[in-house]
Order: structure tokens, then sequence, then C-alpha cells
């Protein structure tokens, strides 16, 4: 019998013995001699079964092993690229972030430029919107600068575009006195009484009275500036204009 190096140990044994059993059968009887040859032989054939068992069990679980250790691998790599994306999100989050705080800024400063704001004129406080009050501060730096003639056109639209203004007495009682600059009497008086209409208790109402009284002097109506500036002093009587209208009325024929 040809027993190899790779030959489990207990196969060789097992087959060693079932030589010896076979030498000694003579010793036995034929029954008894062929029982114990058969129960080594299942013996071994056990053995044999066991030890294949054992080897296929060992590759299966080597497989499984290898298996497992792919999946790992395969894992390490969705988690990886997983970090990526996330880590690409979050720049994209804080981009996206930015972007509204930045639009949210922008907007507020659009929403300002449209937004009332508290003005002072005159003794006269209430809101206006930002492009109203651009447009009065324009009209009166014309006027500053002697161009009268230009001032009455531009504080004239003034008042056609913002008719309900809190700027409208202050307006028209220097698109009054644009008027008087370019001795345009008539519709300088129309502007002057409007405002003793519309605003008698406003802080040029005063004045304008005076100057509707200028105006009627320099147009010949002397009769007329009397009563104007006798009403003044009446109305208004601890007003500087009251102090000018007496000074007037006591030049007056």
């Amino acid at each position: 019998m040809n027993l190899t190096r790779s030959t489990p140990r207990w196969i060789a044994l097992a087959a060693l013995m079932a030589c010896a059993s076979t030498s000694q059968a003579a010793l036995f009887e034929d029954g008894d001699a062929r029982r114990a040859i058969l129960e080594l032989r299942q013996r071994v054939d056990q053995l044999t079964q066991g030890n294949n068992q054992n080897g296929e069990d060992t590759s299966q679980v080597r497989r499984s092993l290898l298996d497992f250790q792919s999946q790992i691998e395969s894992m390490r790599g969705e988690m990886n690229k997983l970090r990526g994306e996330n880590e690409t999100l979050r720049r994209e989050v804080a981009d996206l972030k930015r972007g509204q705080t930045d639009l949210a800024k922008g907007v507020e400063a659009r929403l300002q430029q449209f937004e009332p704001v508290s003005v002072t004129v005159d003794g006269q406080e209430f809101k206006a919107d930002p492009a109203e009050k651009r447009d009065f501060e324009a009209a009166l730096g014309v006027f500053r600068t002697g161009k009268f003639a230009d001032a009455a056109g531009v504080f004239s639209s003034f008042i056609q575009r913002y008719p309900k203004s809190g700027y409208v007495p202050s307006a028209r009682f220097w698109l009054g006195n644009a008027y008087y600059a370019t001795r345009d009497y008539k519709p300088a008086i129309d502007n002057f009484k409007l405002i003793l209409a519309q605003a008698p208790e406003h802080m040029r109402a005063p004045d304008s009275a005076l100057s509707i009284a200028n105006c009627q002097i320099e147009l010949k109506e002397t009769k007329a500036a009397r009563k104007t500036l006798e009403d003044l002093i009446a109305a208004y009587p601890q007003s500087d204009a009251a102090t000018a209208a007496k000074e007037r009325l006591s030049k007056l024929k």
C-alpha cells in the first residue's frame, strides 16, 4: 500500500491498522475477520468523509471571509464618497446662506430707498418718501442759485407730482418767491393765498401775507395792499411779519 506525505496522519494509521487486521485475519474465524474488516473500513470512510467535510467548511469560511472583506472595502469606498459629497453639500449650503444674506441686505437697501422717512421743514414734522425729499431739496437748491425762472418750474412740477406732500406749503412759499423775483406777481399772489387758505398755522403763513402785500404794492394796488397788511397784523400780531407790516402801512399813501 502506497502512503504519500500528503495523506493525513490519521488516514495512514487507519490504513496500517486495516493491513494489520487483514494479516491477522487468519487467526480469527472467517466471520469475525470479515466483521472486523468491515468495521475498520466504515471507520476509515467516516474519518475520510469528516476530513473532507472539514476541508470544505474551511474553504467556505475562507471564501466568506474574503467576501466580507470585499464588502467592507466597498463600504469604505462608499463612505469616503459620501464624505466627499457631504463636504461638497456643506460648502454649497454655506455659499447659499452667504448668497441669501447678501440678497437680503440688497433687498433691504432697496426697500430703504422707498421707505418713508421723518423730515422737519419750516417747523413741520411729517413722513416723506426719499424721492420726495430729494426732489424738494433739489428744487430748493435751484432757487438758491438765483435761477428763479428755473426754480419756479421745478417747484411747480414738485407740487403737481406730490399734491398731498407735507412739503407743499413750503414749496408754494418758495414758488411764490420765485415768481416774485421774476416780477410775475399774479401767480405769486395766488400761491401765497393758497398757503393762507390751506395752512394758516404754517410757519410761512405770516411771511406769505406780507409777500402778498408786497406784490400788490408792486402792482400799484395800494388799497388792497393796505387791507392785506391790516389783516396780517390782526392775524399774526406777534410775528416779525406783523412788525414789518406796520412799517409798510406807515409808508403807504
